[in-house]
């Protein structure tokens, strides 16, 4: 009897024994923390320096390009763009394009605008309006200057281009000896402003899109859209051009742009690798004591996950997979 009931302790004290040492579930394998954030989903592209507004300068009349510009070259008011049959085409300020020969008698809105060239060149006209005996005497002096053997006072269709700033000189599309005339350009322009040029998607061209500009260099800058280069309706790219600020310079190899497509602030998020799917369905997350808390999800970006829930709080310690 001794025997039994010393066994009868034994197993007793074995079972108690067994039940203590039974193991907790296993808890998350890593922690981390619940950190209120900003969340930024973007797209970056490559873009390529380039000077803004380009545009094609054609030749009204038919014949011989006798000089022309240098590619590179910036010009302002009253320099000669390029010369046929050895006459000089000069560029002046305007935003009404020459469209008519403007001789003693002419009137109208372009001879105003030719006069407040002449006047802004020092070579005299009054702004009436009206091409009178001043005006003619102050286009000589201007195609004296030009280098125009015979100044005769008269400005033949094609004499002169009428542009609203300086211009860049991008490409020399005609070379010396060419014929020019009609639809081919002989110079390709631009304003001597320089920008980034990049191929976005068609829904971010949009005029005034703001951008986060990285150059070569490693330097960060803002910039926006401020053109959008007409295309079919139906290619899902457009080419935009995208301001600089002022005094950067255009340089060599590509600079990233990134626009932000969607974007939320001052959110709860935490990794995305410590969601856990639910067998009853839904998300949820692990407190440092195993504790599961049911969350509901929203953006994600950059590895984070946007989560709301009852008892979330910044700070939180909560159970990862990822070390």
């Amino acid at each position: 009897m001794r025997t039994l009931a010393l066994a009868a302790a034994a197993f007793l004290l074995a079972g108690c024994s067994a039940e203590v040492a039974t193991p907790r579930p296993p808890g998350p394998p890593a922690l981390t923390e619940i950190r209120r954030t900003d969340l930024v989903q973007s797209t970056t592209v490559d873009g390529a320096f380039d000077y803004a507004g380009r545009r094609q300068i054609m030749h009204p009349e038919t014949g011989t390009l006798t000089t022309a510009a240098r590619e590179g070259r910036t010009l302002t008011r009253g320099k000669p763009l390029y010369a046929v049959n050895a006459r000089p085409v000069v560029l002046l300020y305007g935003r009404l394009p020459a469209y008519r020969r403007l001789a003693e008698g002419s009137k109208g809105q372009d001879v105003r605008q030719l006069q407040d060239n002449l006047r802004a060149l020092g070579l005299g006209a009054t702004t009436t309006g009206t091409f009178g005996p001043a005006t003619e005497q102050a286009v000589k002096r201007l195609q004296k200057a030009l280098g125009l053997e015979e100044p005769d006072g008269v400005l033949r269709y094609g004499d002169v281009v009428f542009q609203s700033r300086p211009v860049r000189v991008v490409s020399a599309d005609a070379s010396l000896t060419d014929r020019v005339g009609g639809e081919e350009p002989v110079l390709t322009v631009a304003d001597a402003v320089p920008i980034l040029r990049a191929e976005v998607a068609a829904d971010l061209a949009v005029r005034g899109r703001t951008a986060r500009i990285t150059l070569p260099s490693g330097k960060r800058l803002r910039g926006k859209v401020v053109r959008v280069l007409k295309q079919k309706d139906e290619e899902e790219t457009r080419s935009v051009e995208i301001s600089l600020p002022k005094g950067v310079k255009a340089g060599s190899g590509a600079a990233s742009v990134t626009f932000v497509t969607r974007s939320r602030k001052n959110v709860l998020a935490i990794p995305v690798e410590a969601v856990l799917a639910l067998r009853e369905g839904g998300y949820g997350v692990q407190t440092a004591d195993g504790k599961i808390i049911s969350v509901r999800t929203g953006m994600s970006a950059d590895g984070l996950i946007e989560v709301t829930g009852t008892g979330l709080r910044e700070g939180m310690k909560i159970g990862t997979a990822k070390e």
